[in-house]
């Protein structure tokens, strides 16, 4: 028997929205009979993905001819990150948006996103990720009842900090960072000498706030919607990693649509992706404006020391996970 994987349980909050929505996250009945599938995620509403996510309802709805819905629910309404990916998985929830980098803690393949350093730029990424090497990838969680529909842009992380800036792995020595619960990211963070300290993204604000962390990583749309700029006025653009979002279905959600169903929800997330892509690049623009206007110290460190602390992990790769390391072999060489 498979195991769900080994997410907290859900909060008194969501298990009371669970008794409400346990038979309701895809409301089917007789022929004719309109369907609804429900989203939860944890991004606000300005955020490119979120943007994204209701252009997939509206290309959904007109491509099912009001058949097929999508009711999404923005700003962690039904829980955190973990909580909705678990809510999936027991079929009580239909769809979700969950970085890769959580992803990995059960699907393994999918840690190889999460490498530091390993595309070459964002074309290459994009080409990586839209082939056959990041379909593969999507279905790897299927075991797990998850299905991936696509990747979503989620830009390159880099690092932001409250009393100094990051200009060379020696100034993360003896910081605490705060980190995705991912074995990869914190790996990194230790390579580069810091403390890596895994936050759930909703308690981060207080957490800078309060001290227990001294700065964090993320892309610059993040730090601007998550206000973490008004407390860490350094931006350190060393780009260490682009970790991908992944849209994913519960299988238990997607085995009860028809095949016709199936496509119309498959194209209306790859149409979502391709509008994602672009609002994404505008969004990262226009955040880095706001940084500066905001008097956020921005840096862009020399990478090539940064890339020279985290060989060893590319080293561990080869030695232990020898099927892992074919598929980064794989990415590199991809033209």
């Amino acid at each position: 028997m498979k195991k769900l994987i080994n997410y907290h349980r859900p909060n008194f909050l969501v298990s009371v929205l669970l008794s409400s929505f346990l038979l309701s996250f895809i409301s089917c009945g007789g022929p004719g009979e309109k369907k609804v599938i429900k989203l939860g995620h944890g991004l606000d509403t300005k955020h490119p993905v979120h943007e994204a996510m209701l252009y997939m309802a509206d290309r959904l709805e007109e491509k099912s001819n009001g058949q097929l819905t999508m009711k999404v629910y923005p700003n962690a309404q039904l829980g955190n990150e973990r909580e909705l990916v678990e809510l999936l998985q027991i079929g009580s929830l239909g769809m979700t948006k969950v970085s890769s980098a959580v992803m990995e803690s059960f699907a393994p393949k999918i840690q190889v996103l999460s490498q530091p350093y390993l595309f070459r730029d964002n074309a290459h990424r994009e080409r990586v990720l839209s082939g056959e090497i990041g379909k593969m990838l999507l279905n790897e969680g299927t075991q797990f009842w998850l299905k991936g529909l696509c990747f979503y842009d989620a830009g390159s992380r880099s690092f932001y900090t409250k009393d100094k800036p990051v200009k060379s792995p020696e100034d993360l020595v003896g910081k605490k960072i705060r980190v995705m619960e991912s074995n990869t990211a914190i790996n990194m963070v230790n390579s580069f000498g810091g403390s890596p300290t895994p936050v759930s993204w909703g308690e981060l604000y207080t957490a800078l706030q309060q001290g227990i962390v001294d700065g964090a990583e993320n892309n610059p749309p993040s730090v601007i919607s998550s206000r973490h700029y008004e407390i860490c006025k350094y931006y350190s653009l060393d780009e260490h990693t682009a970790v991908p979002d992944m849209l994913i279905v519960s299988t238990k959600v997607w085995d009860r649509l028809t095949k016709e169903e199936q496509q119309w929800l498959q194209e209306a997330a790859d149409e979502s992706s391709k509008f994602q892509y672009k609002i994404w690049a505008e969004a990262e623009e226009e955040s880095m404006r706001i940084l500066e206007e905001e008097g956020v110290t921005i840096t862009r460190p020399d990478k090539e020391p940064f890339r020279k602390a985290v060989e060893p992990m590319y080293e561990q790769i080869k030695q232990t996970q020898p099927e892992m390391y074919e598929i980064i072999e794989k990415i590199r060489n991809h033209e």
